[in-house]
């Protein structure tokens, strides 16, 4: 009835004009059949007609002689069975024939899609028809209930379905006991009709005891209803779970990590089909970080295939766990009703050793291996499945994060598409600076023209609102392991010799030209680590390190993070090796400078080893170097002794900038950019005394002044020399140095 037959050369028939017309042919073949079983069961027996006056318990022959639209059939005839077995052959004939031409004009008709999609047999597909026929006329609900001799018995029954179909083929009333036998196999559990959910069984209400399988009701599922009469929409279902995806860009248009595209190619010319098509079970499991570019990258190969994408959620999946099964099949059922392929994201939650886990991810694969032709997995962490996909194409695609090209063309595409008017520079400018993902690029673009400093004097958005957007985007999870510096300092703040100042502001120079050096003049070819920026600032304290790691962060516009080492280091083995992983992995997509105060306490020099403690901490030395090593990032390392860095570090540290003790004509500059400009100010202040007669670090000044101005605030008045006096004074009671008052300068004394 509804699979491609062998009709004749010189036979033309049209096309269906849509899915309703040849739907109206299988129902006028479906009321043929039930008149030759009308005539069968007449010549058996007769309907019930005593069991209640009320015409609802009641179905006359009559009745339904109207119903199948005949003037009335015989009790038994076999001439009338012969001319309806005629009548059945041409239908079926046309309709076969009909089919042909409106697959060849590439009319879409639902009940043959469905019959190609799940292989169902033809007796399958005619079960199918039996069962949709009451959803769309409510005559069959009687002429089922006719038929099976019971006004309750409405819905149709396996016994029905088979006596219906078993008998086709025979004139005699009795039916055909071995066919009906062996029909009966499409009707089990395991069967595609029930597998894939297309017919469910029903209670019977008025035998609560149960019936025999032959006895069981069946109705057909609501969402195969549903696609039979045209209606496309994901089942009610899984509406909360899969979101639908239509692939606006090819696979040659994505803009993600070339090699990973590359594989994907190779893959679909190899292994993929339409799905249309026949073709082997592809299961494609995407590994990188959240917004690298994974669904992306499934979106192009689907559109290369002319597909959709049915993208699910691991974890609300999951949330429901009673039905989590029940909805795969489903999820799966839906990507061939639809011809698109899934893409199951957040994968890791079912990695590791949980049984659990290992179980969701059998029951996924069995699905798969039933139901499915190509599925992508997502997810950050590697995985091998090993021999869980064994009867399938199964290929691991890892995506990096995009280089410094492919980040400055994302950037240009960004832009061009909301900000047309930006700087030709910045894209280059913001794909040097930050290593983001695609995803993060877009919301970065996004959250600037949402959040950026427009007003009418500024009506155009500012590279420094995309830089703000850009930090906003980076991992903020090293917040969690590290204190998060607020920069505040810029060069105008640090005063130290310009020989010292050259170096950092070669640090901001590397910076910025990085990407150009090692990919541009293809540096990196000669460089298998070591292409991060690493620097040791030492010195004594408050000579300016700390400043100086602000003033290169706010230089650079990008987020400082100082390591709390007395949250790292830990007497348990293998404890502090496990914090600094933790460290470097948030800080690879933070694109922030990592900072290690007093680093010669955690980058100590390496021990001849006496016992079990030096050979452990040697260990994480040796750890910290080639993780350091292998950091693309900032890193920057402040210690007050350089004597006690280790010799292994120092020799692979590109910077190394000595903060000397300030002279006293630094010191003077020290003591002047410490007073801001708004605050109130005695002309009595001498700085070149200050220098001259206080020799200490800028830390120290710091507090001198700032203890200096809280005591003119107490007495309402300006900064003059008597607060700031009493500032150093308590500055030195502080640090251990003695205080001299009879070199003390007094309180009016400017001058000396």
């Amino acid at each position: 009835m509804i699979v491609q037959p062998d009709i004749p050369k010189n036979q033309v028939m049209p096309a269906y004009a849509d899915p309703f017309e040849h739907l109206y042919d299988v129902l006028k073949w479906l009321d043929l059949r039930i008149q030759m079983e009308v005539l069968k069961l007449r010549s058996r027996t007769q309907p019930f007609q005593q069991l209640a006056v009320d015409q609802q318990v009641y179905i006359s022959h009559e009745e339904v002689d109207w119903l199948v639209g005949a003037a009335s059939l015989p009790n038994s005839d076999s001439v009338e069975l012969g001319k309806l077995r005629h009548q059945i052959a041409q239908l079926s004939q046309q309709m076969q024939a009909r089919v042909v031409v409106s697959l060849e004009q590439e009319v879409f008709l639902p009940l043959i899609q469905l019959a190609r999609t799940f292989k169902l047999s033809p007796f399958e597909a005619q079960a199918v028809v039996i069962c949709l026929a009451p959803e769309l006329h409510r005559k069959y609900d009687r002429l089922y209930a006719y038929l099976q001799d019971d006004i309750t018995r409405k819905k149709p029954s396996v016994d029905l379905i088979l006596t219906l179909l078993c008998s086709a083929q025979s004139d005699r009333a009795s039916p055909d006991l071995s066919a009906r036998w062996r029909a009966k196999f499409y009707f089990s559990e395991t069967a595609t009709l029930f597998r894939a959910d297309i017919l469910q069984p029903i209670d019977d209400p008025h035998s609560p005891s149960g019936a025999s399988d032959l006895g069981r009701f069946l109705r057909l599922d609501g969402r195969i209803l549903n696609y039979l009469l045209g209606n496309y929409q994901i089942d009610e279902r899984l509406s909360n779970l899969v979101t639908l995806h239509n692939p606006s860009q090819t696979l040659e248009q994505v803009l993600i990590d070339p090699i990973a595209k590359t594989k994907m190619e190779q893959l679909l010319q190899h292994h993929c089909s339409p799905p249309t098509k026949e073709g082997d079970r592809v299961v494609v499991y995407l590994q990188g970080l959240t917004g690298v570019g994974k669904r992306e990258l499934a979106l192009g190969a689907c559109a290369q295939l002319n597909c959709r994408l049915l993208y699910v959620d691991l974890n609300l999946l999951l949330a429901q766990e009673a039905e989590a099964e029940k909805l795969v099949r489903l999820v799966f059922r839906e990507g061939l009703l639809l011809r698109g392929a899934l893409y199951f994201d957040h994968l890791d939650r079912l990695m590791g050793d949980e049984p659990k886990g290992k179980m969701i991810l059998k029951r996924l694969a069995r699905i798969m291996a039933d139901f499915g032709w190509l599925a992508f997995l997502a997810g950050e962490k590697p995985w091998h499945p090993q021999d869980l996909f064994e009867s399938m194409v199964f290929q691991s695609i890892a995506l990096s994060l995009p280089d410094m090209a492919l980040r400055t063309a994302i950037w240009k595409q960004s832009l061009e598409n909301h900000l047309p008017t930006a700087d030709e520079t910045w894209a280059n400018q913001l794909a040097n600076q930050f290593r983001l993902t695609p995803r993060q690029i877009r919301a970065a673009v996004a959250m600037a023209i949402a959040h950026g400093s427009l007003t009418a004097e500024q009506p155009d958005l500012t590279l420094a609102d995309l830089y703000t957007a850009c930090r906003n985007q980076s991992n903020q999870k090293l917040s969690e392991l590290a204190a998060k510096v607020e920069p505040r300092y810029g060069w105008q703040d640090l005063i130290l010799p310009e020989d010292k100042l050259a170096q950092l502001k070669e640090i901001c120079s590397q910076s910025r030209h990085r990407y150009q050096v090692f990919g541009d003049w293809g540096f990196d070819r000669k460089l298998s680590h070591g292409k991060g920026l690493s620097a040791l600032f030492s010195g004594p304290p408050g000579t300016g390190k700390t400043m100086a790691a602000q003033v290169i962060a706010h230089d650079l516009q990008v987020d400082l993070y100082k390591v709390d080492l007395a949250g790292v280091v830990s007497k348990y083995i293998g404890e502090t090796e496990k914090n600094l992983s933790r460290i470097f992995q948030e800080a690879e997509t933070s694109n922030a400078i990592l900072f290690f105060d007093e680093a010669d306490a955690l980058f100590g020099k390496r021990t001849e080893v006496s016992d079990a403690h030096d050979r452990y901490a040697n260990i994480e030395t040796s750890y910290l170097l080639q993780r350091m090593e292998e950091y693309e990032g900032i890193v920057i390392l402040a210690t007050n002794l350089r004597a006690n860095m280790d010799d292994a570090f120092t020799r692979r540290l590109r910077f190394i900038v000595e903060f000397p003790f300030p002279d006293d004509a630094n010191r003077g500059l020290i003591w002047k950019t410490h007073f801001p400009p708004d605050a109130p100010l005695s002309e009595e202040l001498d700085y070149e005394f200050l220098a001259r007669k206080f020799q200490v670090a800028g830390g120290s000044i710091k507090n001198i002044v700032l203890s200096a101005a809280f005591f003119a605030a107490e007495e309402g008045g300006a900064i003059c020399m008597n607060h700031v006096l009493r500032g150093a004074k308590r500055e030195f009671e502080k640090i251990g140095k003695l205080w001299n008052e009879v070199n003390a300068p007094s309180s009016g004394t400017r001058k000396h």
